[in-house]
């Protein structure tokens, strides 16, 4: 089941993005029933036209849909089966012969395996490039050990043996009590503890998958087209098959392998669109799990790292996501708000509290942007959003009965007009939340003024604010050095970029504009010096994104950040929105000034030089040397400083920048012991050192703490290094 995973060629399968139809169908009234199920794979064969086929016409690039644990079902199939909402079910694909790994996890975290299931299927209902690769399925049916009996007693075998058909006569149907109360503490208990299950045993699993392990949801999906689910799996003909709710998904991989595991749905959502923000939410979010603490996990959350499984999907790390903030103990709604805001810049029109709310959770969580339209579920209730710039569709219908339909497209199911009691459109950035419980719909506006108040965010903002005099409200020219042509020489300017690019912007205001391309070599392939911002590449939606920049689209994209972000998202205090706010992530000299003066505000600013000697003289062997000495030594005062409490790093390129005194003889020592730990095993032997210092004149032109250095030698190459003297002399050697 690993195939997705796979590396072939240039194909790397966290490439992955979908542009798909997601449908849900519910019932209000909380009544669950095989009619919704039906409807919903009738919404899902009304959306086909939205997947694909490849070379096999009968090969989808998926489909499935996401329900309610048909309890009856369940108990008509086993007998004796714990009360619902006390056991669990795990939707596997393969894991053949892994199964004493699942069970041996499974029993590690608390929790009995009542037994395995072969799931009814029917391979010759599906494509053949489809069956070729065809898992194995199976359910592994668990509960907590409090409630459960033998594994003999249920009907259920192990997993060696052959399984249970479903619907088999005469089996006792066993207790048949509705489900606990969703938020009962033991049931929430029982669902965060599956969930940590799941987790551990995707890390061990070589080759397989997990489609769905709750105790309120379960997921029926695989490389099929919406035409042939109730075909291949049987248990959805079944009439005791019943749900309250069921959301559905047609796949069409963009530019990407189709497979079994990356149909949607996923365990709590299914997605049409793709998230372009991924590598750097990623990238963000391991920076971040260190700093993880959970009341309600406990220990349990260092089991779940990394939180997010490498080489996934986009929509599968949203899913991973989600699962995470839901089962930490957020709402499903307000883990979908943070994770999809809307817009809400200074031009867009929203109430105070609202606008508190997601200011402050934009320091918290990076939004996950991108076209999307998602449907999402805590197993209890459901919900829908569409991303801030509504590029993907979501037309909605509500009958007089309590029928609740929701597709990518209008009439996806046969309603009388005179039936119809509401109907709309998910507008950019809008949510709306179908309460099960409550047998409510909750619109946008109410939704996220209701969560916008559970919380005073607005006045943790206000009062948690870094507010500076002038601080990035305008831009103020910089000095210009008495030696700028040298300076521009330092920095790899080229005439080209003096006369085409910063000439233009200089005296119009206005990016320069060309039609013939960049057809120079990149950065990071060229023989020529290049500038350091050469090397970085702005990400944008490569697939189904029109173009969108945020000085045309100011509207829905801002280029602010944060500086001082709390690293625990599954918490909230006041403390996370004690932070500086950035409007832009360029700083002019005179911004980078006031921003190092804000020591008293608990963000304590340490300058670093990033100046080291490098004579022309030198060979590049020795200039390699001198560049490895100063960024392990940049490094090391870097870390030293952060030690001492240092909120703030400043990277200097400025001559007259150095660090303090104090500063030096608070990372002195951490810089000692840490400084050329990588370099120590390429140092010349003695004879080769005598030789080197003879071609360059006795050693002269390379200074001793520019060059690898043993490790008894290095406290004396440190006090030699002009960085950190502390003889009184104010000036640093040019390079």
């Amino acid at each position: 089941m690993n195939q997705c995973e796979q590396r072939r060629g240039l194909y790397r399968a966290e490439y992955e993005h979908d542009a798909c139809g997601v449908g849900m169908v519910a019932d209000l009234g909380n009544k669950a029933s095989h009619d919704i199920v039906a409807n919903g794979l009738t919404v899902l064969k009304r959306l086909m036209h939205r997947g694909a086929t490849g070379n096999d016409p009968r090969t989808g690039d998926g489909a499935g849909i996401l329900m309610r644990i048909p309890d009856a079902f369940f108990r008509k199939t086993v007998k004796g089966l714990p009360p619902a909402g006390e056991y669990g079910v795990a939707m596997i694909f393969g894991a053949v012969g892994e199964e004493a790994t699942i069970e041996a996890t499974v029993k590690s975290e608390g929790i009995s395996v009542l037994g395995w299931r072969d799931v009814p299927v029917d391979p010759k209902a599906i494509g053949d490039d489809a069956r070729s690769v065809m898992p194995r399925i199976r359910q592994v049916l668990v509960g907590s050990l409090g409630s459960l009996g033998s594994l003999g007693s249920l009907g259920l075998t192990g997993a060696a043996g052959s399984s249970l058909a479903a619907g088999s006569a005469g089996v006792e149907t066993g207790n048949t009590k509705d489900s606990k109360d969703p938020k009962d503490p033991n049931s929430l208990a029982f669902e965060r503890k599956l969930y940590v299950a799941r987790r551990l045993i995707e890390k061990k699993l070589k080759d397989g998958y997990i489609c769905s392990m709750s105790s309120k949801t379960i997921v029926y999906k695989g490389l099929l087209l919406a035409t042939q689910m109730e075909n291949f799996y049987k248990d959805l003909n079944d009439k005791d098959f019943v749900s309250p709710f069921a959301i559905v998904h047609q796949r069409y991989s963009t530019n990407t392998f189709p497979s079994w595991p990356l149909a949607h749905p996923f365990r709590a959502i299914a997605h049409n669109g793709e998230i372009n923000a991924l590598k750097g939410n990623l990238n963000a979010l391991s920076a971040r799990e260190s700093s993880l603490k959970s009341a309600v996990f406990g220990d349990d959350l260092k089991k779940l790292l990394p939180l997010v499984k490498a080489g996934q999907s986009d929509s599968a790390s949203l899913d991973n996501m989600f699962e995470l903030l839901v089962a930490a103990g957020r709402d499903a709604p307000h883990a979908m708000l943070m994770l999809l805001p809307q817009a809400w810049g200074a031009k867009y029109h929203m109430g105070h509290d609202v606008r508190g709310f997601y200011e402050y959770h934009s320091a918290l969580m990076e939004p996950w942007d991108g076209p999307a339209a998602v449907a999402f579920t805590d197993g209890t209730s459901l919900g829908a959003t569409l991303d801030r710039n509504g590029l993907r569709p979501a037309r909605w219908t509500l009958t007089k009965s309590g029928l609740f339909v929701l597709a990518s497209e209008a009439g996806v199911l046969d309603i009388p007009a005179k039936e119809v009691a509401r109907q709309g459109r998910l507008r950019p950035g809008a949510m709306l939340w179908l309460d099960l419980a409550k047998h409510r719909l909750m619109e946008d506006t109410e939704l996220k003024t209701y969560y916008a108040r559970r919380q005073p965010y607005r006045r943790w903002v206000e009062e948690n604010r870094i507010s500076i005099s002038g601080l990035f409200t305008e831009i103020v020219p910089s000095e210009v050095p008495h030696d700028l042509a040298v300076e521009q020489s330092r920095f790899g300017y080229s005439l080209e970029d003096l006369n085409l690019i910063l000439k233009p912007m200089a005296e119009t205001g206005h990016e320069p504009v060309g039609a013939m391309g960049n057809d120079a070599a990149l950065a990071v392939l060229s023989k020529k010096p290049r500038l350091l911002f050469d090397y970085f590449k702005q990400l944008f939606a490569q697939v189904t994104n029109p173009p969108i920049d945020p000085i045309r689209e100011e509207l829905v994209m801002s280029l602010m950040t944060y500086i001082g972000n709390v690293g625990n998202i599954l918490e909230e205090t006041p403390a996370h929105a004690h932070l500086v706010k950035l409007r832009r992530p360029v700083l002019t000299d005179d911004e980078l000034k006031r921003l190092e003066k804000i020591d008293d505000r608990g963000f304590k600013t340490v300058a670093l030089p990033m100046f080291f000697e490098s004579p022309a003289s030198a060979s590049p062997q020795q200039q390699g040397s001198a560049l490895r000495f100063a960024l392990e030594k940049l490094r090391a005062d870097a870390l030293a400083a952060v030690s001492s409490g240092a909120k703030i790093i400043v990277l200097s390129d400025k001559s007259n920048r150095r660090i303090d005194e104090s500063t030096n003889r608070r990372i002195d020592e951490s810089t000692n012991r840490r400084i050329l730990e990588s370099s120590s095993d390429s140092v010349p032997a003695r004879g080769e050192r005598r030789q080197r210092r003879a071609r360059e004149g006795g050693g002269a032109a390379v200074r001793r703490s520019d060059r690898p250095v043993r490790r008894g030698a290095r406290d004396n190459a440190l006090r030699a290094s002009p960085w950190l003297r502390r003889d009184g002399d104010q000036s640093l050697p040019r390079p």
